[in-house]
């Protein structure tokens, strides 16, 4: 009977338990910051697909601080951490390397942790799926191999331009066709030498270096507790 008693007790004042509890979390205070706004993270250690692998960390650190009605909720410094979550390799034909980076938490002034949803955004070399990558391939090599060639035929025509002009008069109906055509020569030779050597020649790696801002936007919102 005795044992059948305290059993009864035990049951009732873990229910009550726990009927208190959820009346706790129910009555939890929390900010909410919704989905699309938008941070800012400064990196605190560089993270690179030149020595860096899947699953190893890194940190950053929030800039600005983030309010809800006059409240600051989670302030300037609150710490990021994250995770690479994977690193595609730099290949030949000026492949470049691909750097995914997962942001999983945040700790709040509270010191609890945050999960986090959030997308990189407001770079030029993000992926279609959300990595960074400065090379595509071949073909952003040819451009870059094209536009360093106009630029050195725009350099040389200029310096002959220049020199006739200070020369003697008449001299720069000389030298800018010479200028000219050494800029052609000089950046045609480029363009078809570093052309072929972009087919054999591995695409440059990611380095994000310490200190690097990153602009991320939520892709769902962050109920922050204030107490």
């Amino acid at each position: 009977m005795k044992l059948k008693i305290l059993t009864s007790l035990l049951i009732v004042s873990m229910l009550t338990l726990g009927a208190n509890a959820a009346s706790f979390q129910t009555n939890a205070k929390t900010k909410r910051i919704p989905a699309g706004t938008k941070l800012q993270f400064k990196m605190l250690n560089t993270v690179s697909t030149v020595y860096d692998q899947e699953g190893n960390a890194f940190s950053a650190v929030l800039i600005g601080d983030q309010t809800s009605d006059t409240s600051v909720i989670l302030p300037t410094g609150s710490i990021v951490r994250g995770t690479i979550r994977e690193v595609v390799p730099a290949k030949r034909l000026s492949r470049g390397a691909v750097l995914y980076l997962d942001f999983d938490h945040i700790v709040t002034p509270t010191g609890r942790q945050m999960p986090l949803s959030l997308a990189l955004h407001n770079r030029t070399d993000l992926t279609f799926d959300g990595g960074l990558n400065v090379s595509k391939g071949y073909g952003d090599a040819l451009k870059q191999n094209w536009t360093k060639t106009v630029d050195i035929t725009k350099t040389c025509t200029e310096w002959g331009v220049e020199t006739g002009v200070d020369a003697f008069p008449g001299a720069v109906v000389v030298t800018a066709p010479i200028g000219a055509i050494g800029g052609v020569l000089g950046g045609g030779g480029y363009l078809i030498g570093d052309s072929v050597a972009d087919i054999f020649r591995k695409g440059p790696d990611i380095t994000l270096q310490k200190g690097t801002v990153l602009d991320v936007i939520l892709a769902q919102p962050i109920d922050v507790p204030l107490n």
